[in-house]
Parts: C-alpha cells; sequence; structure tokens
C-alpha cells in the first residue's frame, strides 16, 4: 500500500511567521564539537536546535532546502554533503535527521543494480539516524520502497516547501526514536527470557530414585530480576542407597557469583557420583573454586550430608556453613552439632574439614538453609532474626502442623515479613523427610 507524503500525516504545522534564515554548514566547526548523545535521543522541543544533514549532488544550484523552524521556532541547522564520502565526515552524533537525493549515484554502481544502493548504504552508514528519502514527484513506486527498505519517510522535491519539510524532519525524528525505543524493548525482553530459560535449566534436578526420602525446598535470588543467585544446593542417591544432599552460598550477588556457585554444584554432583565425600571431596572443590573465581577473595561457605542407606544416621561437614535444623516427633527442632565447622573453601590453602556423624534416628525432618535465611532483620531495628529466631520460628510453624513445601515457603514469607520487605540476600532452604 502507498505510504502517503508528510503533508498528509496528522502532525502539528509550524505557526505561521517570518522564519529566520537557516544556517549552512559544510562542516563542523570549532565552536561546535560533536556531541556524544545519540541523536534519536533528542527530538525537537528541547534545549538544543535541530541539525540537518542534506546529502545530494547539486549542492551549488538552487537551494532544495528552505527555511525551516522547528516545533519551537528555532531555527533548523543545514549541513549539506555532496557526496558519501563528505557526508561520512559530517555525520557526528549532533546530526538528528539525514535528508538523502534518491539521484545520488552511490560508490560504484553501474546503471543495472540496485537503484536504492545509495539509500543502503546511507542506512549502513547512518543506524541509529532518522532518513528522509528526496525523489521526483513521479517516482511513487521507488519512494515507498525506500520506506520498506528503511526510510523514516519519503518528499517529493517538487512539492518541497519549509512547513512540509519541517513536518517531515520532526516526524521522522520521533518515529526513529520510537523504533530504537521498540528495538531496544524487544531485544531486552527477548535477553531477559533467554536469560531465564539458562538460569531455570542451570537450576537442581535432585536425584532421589529409589529412595523413602521427600524432598522439598525454596528458592530466592537477591538479584532484582533474576532466577539465579549465588546461592547453590543439589540432592543425589548414590548405588549404595546412600542420599548426598548438599548447600552453598558464594560470597557476593552477582551473575560471576551465581555461575561460580553453578559450577560448584555441578563439580559436587560429580564427585559425589564418582565416590568422594566429606573432606576429600571439599578440597577438591576448593581446587575448582581456586581455578574458576575471577578474584582470589572470593570463598564459598558449603554444608554437605551424607544420610546412611537406613536413614537412621548422616554425616555432617560443614565450611563455614550455618549447622543444619533437625526436627523429630516429640522433641523441639534443634540445630546439628558444629563445634567442628571448618573454614569457608577458597580461605585457607591446604584447609581440613572434619566429618562429624550425628545420629537422626527412625523419623525425622532436616532443613538445611543459606545464611540469607537468618540475617533478614527483625522489624526496624538493627536486630537480626539470627539462628536462634529461625529455630523458633520453624518449632512454631510445625506445631501448627506445617511441613514440606508448605513449611518451606511459610518459613521464608514470616521472615520476609519481619524484615519488612524483599531480602536482599539470596535465600536457598531444602528439606528432606523420613517417615517413621
Amino acid at each position: 500500500m502507498p505510504v502517503p507524503v508528510p503533508r498528509q500525516r496528522a502532525i502539528p504545522a509550524v505557526e505561521s511567521g517570518q522564519a529566520p534564515a537557516a544556517s549552512t554548514e559544510r562542516g563542523p566547526s570549532k565552536q561546535e564539537a560533536p556531541r556524544t548523545a545519540e541523536p534519536v535521543d533528542n527530538p525537537s522541543g528541547s534545549a538544543a536546535n535541530l541539525t540537518l544533514l542534506v546529502i545530494e549532488d547539486d549542492p551549488g544550484g538552487s537551494p532544495i532546502v528552505p527555511e525551516l523552524l522547528d516545533s519551537s521556532g528555532k531555527p533548523i541547522r543545514i549541513r549539506t554533503a555532496r557526496n558519501l564520502t563528505e557526508a561520512g565526515r559530517l555525520l557526528t552524533d549532533d546530526v538528528h535527521c539525514i535528508l538523502l537525493d534518491l539521484a545520488l549515484p552511490a560508490p560504484g554502481r553501474t546503471d543495472d543494480e540496485d537503484e536504492l544502493a545509495v539509500l543502503k548504504h546511507v542506512l549502513e552508514l547512518a543506524p541509529r539516524h532518522a532518513v528522509l528519502a528526496l525523489t521526483a514527484s513521479g517516482d511513487t513506486e521507488r519512494a515507498t520502497e525506500a520506506v520498506r527498505v528503511g526510510a523514516q519517510d519519503y518528499l517529493f522535491r517538487d512539492e518541497l516547501d519549509g512547513r512540509l519539510l519541517s513536518r517531515a524532519i520532526r516526524y521522522a525524528v520521533e518515529r526513529k526514536r520510537s523504533d530504537t525505543a521498540e528495538r531496544r524493548l524487544a531485544e531486552g525482553r527477548m535477553r531477559a527470557q533467554e536469560n531465564r530459560r539458562l538460569e531455570r535449566g542451570l537450576l537442581p534436578t535432585p536425584l532421589l530414585e529409589g529412595s523413602s526420602l521427600r524432598f522439598a525446598a525454596r528458592y530466592r535470588p537477591g538479584r532484582s530480576r533474576a532466577l539465579l543467585g549465588g546461592d547453590f544446593y543439589d540432592v543425589v542417591r548414590t548405588p549404595d542407597g546412600t542420599v548426598h544432599a548438599m548447600i552453598g552460598d558464594v560470597c557476593g550477588h552477582g551473575p560471576d557469583e551465581a555461575a561460580l556457585g553453578v559450577e560448584l554444584r555441578i563439580a559436587w554432583r560429580a564427585l559425589t557420583l564418582a565416590g568422594l565425600c566429606g573432606d576429600e571431596l571439599l578440597g577438591t572443590l576448593q581446587q575448582v573454586l581456586e581455578h574458576e573465581r575471577a578474584d582470589e577473595e572470593i570463598f564459598a561457605t558449603l554444608c554437605t550430608v551424607d544420610i546412611a542407606p537406613d536413614g537412621r544416621r548422616a554425616g555432617l561437614c560443614l565450611a563455614g556453613h550455618p549447622a543444619p535444623l533437625v526436627a523429630r516427633p516429640g522433641r523441639p527442632a534443634r540445630l546439628l552439632p558444629h563445634d567442628n565447622n571448618g573454614p569457608a573453601i577458597g580461605l585457607l590453602p591446604g584447609a581440613r574439614w572434619p566429618r562429624t556423624q550425628v545420629e537422626l534416628g527412625r523419623e525425622w525432618s532436616l532443613m538445611l538453609y543459606t545464611d540469607g535465611l537468618i540475617e533478614g532483620h527483625v522489624g526496624e531495628g538493627r536486630e537480626r532474626l539470627g539462628q536462634d529466631g529461625m529455630v523458633s520460628l520453624v518449632r512454631r510453624q510445625l506445631s501448627e502442623g506445617l511441613g514440606g513445601e508448605a513449611l518451606l515457603r511459610a518459613v521464608v514469607n514470616e521472615v520476609r515479613a519481619l524484615n519488612g520487605g524483599e531480602l536482599t540476600d539470596d535465600v536457598a532452604v531444602l528439606l528432606l523427610d523420613r517417615a517413621g
């Protein structure tokens, strides 16, 4: 469908009156240094004057551009270029719009080549600038094709006047800015979708086939609009029937820390399935962290639990991490022993991590968590929830009959409520249950 010429568009007309003469520039002057802002971010009506770059092959003849005013009554500055080479020199960031004569020959063009080659060359040369195509009134087909190729609009040479051109420039600048904003928004949405798909794929899928234990987890990254933070966890069952659970926290909250957390989780799973556990496993993970971290000051805390095939006892290793919480029927929930808590991995070369044997009993619930769950504030003061506050909170939730996903959801929601809003740190918490 033919594209209407600018005078048919619903664009406010320039108020009538005597227009001051528009200046003609052959190139940037010493007083007028190129600006760094993008051209489409300075629309008409702003403090700076609009600048039009005219590219046509007869600037010495009758001027094709009359006197111009923008919507605020300021003169539109005009630069002229005889060819594309000269246009490249004059195309600084303070140029808002280009008026291109389609009759201008393209570099190296022959008669049987693309008649819009010059326009395509300009669009490659100035992808961020608005472009108006100028052609003869009898060349409507090429004019409409120019808009399809990428020009914001077209004008007919023999119908050109100041009012029409002023409106066309403002329209082209605003349309280019709108198109650029839409493109950036679409690109941002696409990147966000790709990031979400990637992060969702990096979250663990527990390997508990053949185990009678029930599993639940909650994960809330501290980074805005992210699915993955520096916290990580995993659960796998090895062929001998042992269930291995792990939770960890890389210091920091950015995407690099999230990526390192994923690497450590995958390494832990591979090493666990290969038969490593306890001190030997943590020492190998420290080597992985030391090779993969971007800064020598980056470390990670870790808690690993190896639950025996009969489900009644477990081996516990702590690397600078909070001790898990265990709850049994008829007994108040409490923390597992943490006297043998070793250093976080990545802090001390050659460190060791003792393995503590703990009795779980016939029926129990074991909750592993990161410090984001206990470092939130309580009320408006500086007091933090802490481990004791968390234990009391979990005891109350258990007394109300909550368990599994419902328990974790209630715990995390109450911690957020006590904090007075969203927690700033990553939060990961997982729960393993064994029925009697």
